[in-house]
């Protein structure tokens, strides 16, 4: 598997970058996103950090990181100029955190985040099939969630987004070690979403497809 989404110390996760790592090694898994909450206040504090513990980890670890951010419950005029900052202070991928039905998000957000083109739209339970359409156009992917909670509108997300050629990945959002998860139980994430074996797979090409752009080697 390769998760793309996933916190650290950081922000609210409870793990450092390395033990991060060495659990998704321990899963099985090739590769991890580290993209932990950012809005204006800490952008500069985190995605510096992130990217140093990537950069020198990597050199040692088979599990490669990418240093990302989760831009989350930013007001969706910041989106844009904060997806351009973050890519310009080096970070390999930008999740935005999306309009999940647990979350006070602010209106708007799923919209915005795909309009600046997002690499990942986080858990976008309030998705709708105009916004679907537009993903699909920017090549911006629509996340199954793993997470509790998020995960409660998966169908809803699978379902827009096969209808208007969206892609999709699947992550866990993990933040502690019971989060994270392997291939086998990924695939029944995405089977519990409505997709089949053949889309499942496909999801699990797209995290691959996005890592590779992202500057990782995969074996």
């Amino acid at each position: 598997m390769i998760d793309l989404h996933n916190h650290t110390l950081f922000s609210d996760g409870a793990l450092v970058p390395a033990e991060l790592i060495q659990r998704h090694h321990a899963l099985g898994n090739r590769a991890v996103a580290i993209t932990d909450h950012v809005d204006p206040s800490n952008i500069d504090l985190v995605l510096p950090r992130v990217i140093t513990a990537c950069q020198q980890l990597n050199r040692h670890n088979r599990v490669q990181a990418l240093a990302g951010v989760e831009l989350t419950h930013v007001p969706p005029a910041l989106i844009g100029p904060m997806i351009r900052q973050a890519r310009d202070m080096g970070a390999q991928i930008v999740v935005v955190h999306g309009q999940t039905i647990v979350e006070p998000v602010p209106p708007g957000t799923n919209l915005a985040a795909i309009q600046a083109g997002a690499d990942i739209l986080a858990h976008p339970g309030l998705l709708t099939a105009e916004e679907a359409a537009l993903a699909a156009a920017r090549g911006v992917a629509l996340e199954i969630s793993a997470r509790k909670g998020h995960c409660l509108t998966n169908g809803h997300v699978a379902r827009l987004a096969l209808a208007h050629g969206a892609a999709l990945v699947i992550n866990t959002d993990g933040h502690a070690p019971g989060d994270l998860i392997d291939r086998a139980r990924a695939r029944q994430v995405g089977l519990g979403a409505g997709l089949d074996e053949a889309q499942v797979q496909t999801a699990f090409e797209n995290a691959a497809r996005i890592a590779t752009r992202a500057g990782l080697i995969l074996a």
